[in-house]
């Protein structure tokens, strides 16, 4: 998250009320200057949206081009129901409108293009990117210009299926505090970038990983299109 040592003002102070007194002022602070870059506007992704906008973030820009279908209208809370609001938009757009009502204080903003094109200058906006409804070629191509940057990145993919669920996880090198009865102990976690995490051996896995995983890997080593994550839930 951003450095910046602003304090927050007495509107936030006074919206953020509850959960300030949960996490604190300090974290409080921390996220409303974060920026969240979110691809692909689905179920599970609009209710991601949904509730980081409501705990209050710096900005969250949303990517998506693709117009609004049966699939997207059944299963998006974001898209407006009425049969002529969404004519003409993109999922991003509409989502967009829908985000800022939530909580006007954090900017919501849209991207349009092929994210996967975009330069590292852009990505290095942002202190989290979520990934969904995108192949498996794209998020690898994402990941790694995110961990050639010097700042680091917190890069996230997921998709939901029906009832099966899929996470991937990349905080490159996380360091935390870890507080005992006696000391606090600094801690470091060092995660997998995506290729390697793909990359795993079938022969390597636990026998305790779903069987869903195998079906799954088969099917993006099959079609580009098909998202893909490490791990499932």
């Amino acid at each position: 998250m951003g450095g910046d040592e602003e304090q927050l003002t007495e509107q936030e102070t006074a919206l953020y009320d509850r959960q300030i007194r949960v996490w604190g002022a300090d974290a409080q602070r921390r996220l409303s200057k974060s920026h969240f870059l979110v691809h692909g506007m689905k179920g599970i992704v609009a209710e991601f949206c949904k509730n980081i906008v409501l705990a209050g973030v710096g900005s969250v820009t949303l990517v998506d081009d693709r117009m609004v279908t049966e699939e997207a209208l059944s299963a998006n809370f974001l898209i407006p129901p009425e049969e002529n609001a969404g004519r003409g938009k993109t999922l991003a757009e509409l989502c967009c409108d829908s985000l800022k009502e939530f909580n006007p204080m954090v900017l919501v903003s849209v991207e349009k293009g092929d994210v996967s094109t975009f330069g590292g200058e852009f990505f290095e906006k942002f202190d989290a990117i979520i990934l969904s409804s995108c192949s498996l070629v794209k998020k690898k191509l994402i990941n790694q210009k995110c961990r050639k940057l010097s700042k680091r990145i917190a890069f996230y993919t997921v998709d939901c299926r029906d009832s099966t669920g899929e996470i991937f996880v990349d905080l490159q090198n996380y360091k935390y505090s870890k507080k005992n009865i006696e000391e606090t102990v600094d801690c470091q976690l060092e995660y997998p970038s995506f290729e390697e995490a793909i990359s795993v051996p079938w022969t390597a896995l636990q026998r305790k990983v779903s069987k869903l995983y195998f079906a799954m890997r088969d099917c993006s080593s099959a079609t580009a299109d098909v998202p893909y994550a490490k791990f499932l839930f």
